[in-house]
């Protein structure tokens, strides 16, 4: 969705997960996130630099808690810039079914996940409320 999002709307798509496979090719993904925190803090950098330039950003990060969905929403609606969260919410059997496309026909930037790592991550997933889906904006 980020990629075709980049495209049709022209925008500077940042994924920490293609960095860090770049930085840290030969690191499995649980040592390579050793390093995420500063790749994101160097993205968000330039999050906030394209959008003082006007330019569209697609920021494909997890953001998997409500915490920081509220923090990067309210950078940049501090920047002037409209902010949309795009969503998809499927059933732990589609999660599974996807997952499992994506490691047997992977690029070399994306790297392996596990069904461990999956559910490693869905433990922090924060589904957003109606409320919370309110205050994005709509893709226009």
């Amino acid at each position: 969705m980020a990629r075709r999002i980049e495209q049709e709307y022209s925008a500077v798509r940042l994924t920490a997960d293609e960095w860090l496979s770049e930085l840290r090719p030969n690191l499995p993904s649980r040592e390579r996130d050793d390093f995420r925190p500063a790749v994101e803090r160097i993205q968000l950098r330039l999050v906030g630099r394209l959008l003082g330039l006007g330019c569209n950003v697609v920021l494909d990060w997890g953001l998997w808690a409500k915490v920081e969905r509220d923090e990067y929403r309210m950078l940049a609606r501090s920047l002037d810039a409209n902010v949309v969260l795009c969503l998809t919410d499927s059933p732990l059997e589609e999660l599974g079914i996807r997952l499992a496309q994506r490691n047997a026909s992977r690029r070399h930037d994306e790297f392996h996940i596990s069904d461990e790592d999956l559910e490693r991550a869905l433990s922090f997933w924060q589904s957003p409320t109606q409320d919370e889906l309110d205050l994005f904006d709509p893709m226009i």
